[in-house]
């Protein structure tokens, strides 16, 4: 294999990772359902090899459960695990926020303020899919200028396990408001250095995540429960 064939290999293999991981997030492979390799292969138009491996990453991150003679399933958490995943991240959050405020870079604000500014144009539109994509960016940003690796590799094995619940989250008009409101004000206070205000916003940004993934969980299970009534 020459270089350029093994760079387009790698392209398309994490392309294929990114897709999948976007898929689940974004709840479009529902948490309990198989990823079935030969169909997922056809769409995508790839063969297998691609496949398996993206699916063997989802794994490792905690988004699939590799079940023997059922395979690869979109991991479904009670909301137990959900809340108490809430809690952890919350606290992760925090610290990010805290360390960001001390060590980020000019640079690294001005790209934060770019984003942001994508971010509400994206929810001007609507956009939800953009709009969480940047989210999901803006947040990993704010992690990385904690300038903690073990902080940033901790927080992005936990947050995998409830990416598709934050993306949910976003769904209802007047609490997506509420946190692109919320958004503006870490940036406000990156800017301003403030260590302990951001601490505060980024655990209480979390906390709003938590109640309305709760809300939204305990209303499938209520709707379910009335079905089989």
């Amino acid at each position: 294999m020459t270089n350029l064939e093994q760079t387009h290999s790698q392209n398309l293999h994490e392309a294929i990772y990114e897709k999948l991981r976007t898929l689940l997030a974004e709840g479009k492979i529902a948490p309990g359902s198989r990823l079935n390799e030969r169909e997922l292969a056809e769409s995508l138009s790839v063969s297998r090899t691609p496949i398996r491996e993206a699916i063997r990453r989802l794994a490792a991150e905690g988004l699939v459960e590799l079940i023997a003679n059922r395979g690869a399933i979109a991991v479904q958490l009670r909301l137990e695990d959900v809340m108490h995943t809430f809690d952890v991240i919350a606290d992760l959050e925090g610290f990010s926020g805290e360390l960001a405020a001390k060590n980020i870079s000019d640079a690294a604000l001005s790209e934060l303020e770019a984003l942001q500014y994508e971010m509400v144009a994206s929810y001007a539109r609507r956009d939800l899919s953009s709009y969480y994509k940047l989210n999901l960016r803006i947040h990993h940003l704010i992690n990385q200028a904690a300038n903690n690796p073990v902080l940033s590799k901790i927080f992005t094995q936990v947050n995998a396990r409830i990416e598709a619940l934050r993306f949910r989250s976003n769904q209802d008009g007047v609490k997506w408001e509420k946190a692109v409101e919320e958004h503006q004000e870490m940036l406000d206070t990156l800017k301003a250095r403030d260590s302990f205000r951001m601490r505060k916003i980024m655990i209480q940004h979390v906390r709003n995540k938590r109640d309305v993934v709760a809300q939204l969980l305990q209303a499938e299970t209520n709707h379910e429960t009335a079905q089989h009534e």
